[in-house]
């Protein structure tokens, strides 16, 4: 795939793996929309991108889902047309669920979950109409193999799994192509911005995130599987691969591994 004008739209692309991505395809050419919630960081990651005139701006909030209509139009206008969705935007947890009050749950689930498919249906009209399209979601790890102190976040991602997975099948006739993205360990700062259990944020890092793949090594990795239209990726070191295989051809080896994650 050449990737010389196509337009890419990345929700959470005010930081980590959405920065990365908004610059390695600004390096290839293409036109690029950015979106998070923070209009400022956003300003920052065009001003850093190759052609900066080729980048726009729509600000957003997945946690509103229920008012995503209009970035969808800012979002087409910008262009003329979206080529690809990359649903990025998300937080994380670090709470066992005895410890989580309900409203973070469903927080999670709002942003994760709700947000990223509430888009992606508003922008599936404009695939349709264009008989072609492609929708990129990263995921996670987590969205295959559960953890403790994860139990809303991979709740999320899994239903991000089940979600895809079914409308893949539906949007295949129209040239629609779907990739779910798993990612282990990434060097972001998912766990500074993760959710304990009475909401406020973590603000403090994970050992394992500090020594996960860098998110530019990250970024060429998933733009490689983009240009195959895999239907899903794993991009993840050694140990987070493992667990997917695990998982299943080894569910019970796996159930018993995990009880120690995450400590």
């Amino acid at each position: 795939m050449n990737f010389k004008n196509k337009v890419i739209w990345i929700t959470g692309a005010s930081s980590g793996i959405g920065k990365a991505l908004a610059l390695e395809f600004s390096k290839l050419g293409a036109k690029i929309i950015i979106s998070s919630r923070k209009k400022e960081s956003l300003e920052a990651v065009k001003n850093l991108c190759a052609i900066p005139d080729n980048v726009k701006i729509v600000a957003l909030d997945l946690e509103d889902y229920t008012n995503l209509d209009t970035a969808v139009t800012s979002a087409i206008f910008q262009f003329g047309k979206i080529d690809i969705l990359l649903n990025n935007g998300g937080i994380s947890q670090r709470a066992l669920a005895i410890d989580t009050d309900i409203s973070v749950d469903k927080r999670i689930m709002d942003i994760n979950y709700m947000g990223s498919m509430a888009l992606s249906k508003g922008i599936l009209p404009h695939f349709i109409t264009n008989n072609s399209g492609h929708f990129v979601s990263i995921t996670s790890i987590t969205g295959k193999v559960a953890t403790p102190q994860r139990t809303s976040y991979s709740a999320s991602k899994h239903a991000l799994h089940g979600f895809f997975d079914s409308l893949r099948s539906e949007v295949f006739k129209y040239n629609i192509a779907v990739t779910l993205v798993l990612p282990g360990y990434v060097q972001t700062n998912l766990a500074h911005n993760a959710l304990v259990g009475n909401g406020s944020k973590q603000n403090s890092g994970d050992s394992d995130l500090e020594k996960g793949l860098p998110t530019d090594v990250f970024a060429k990795k998933l733009i490689r599987a983009i240009e195959k239209r895999k239907n899903e990726v794993v991009i993840a070191g050694a140990k987070e691969t493992l667990s997917v295989y695990l998982k299943r051809f080894f569910p019970k080896l796996l159930a018993k591994l995990v009880r120690n994650v995450n400590k």
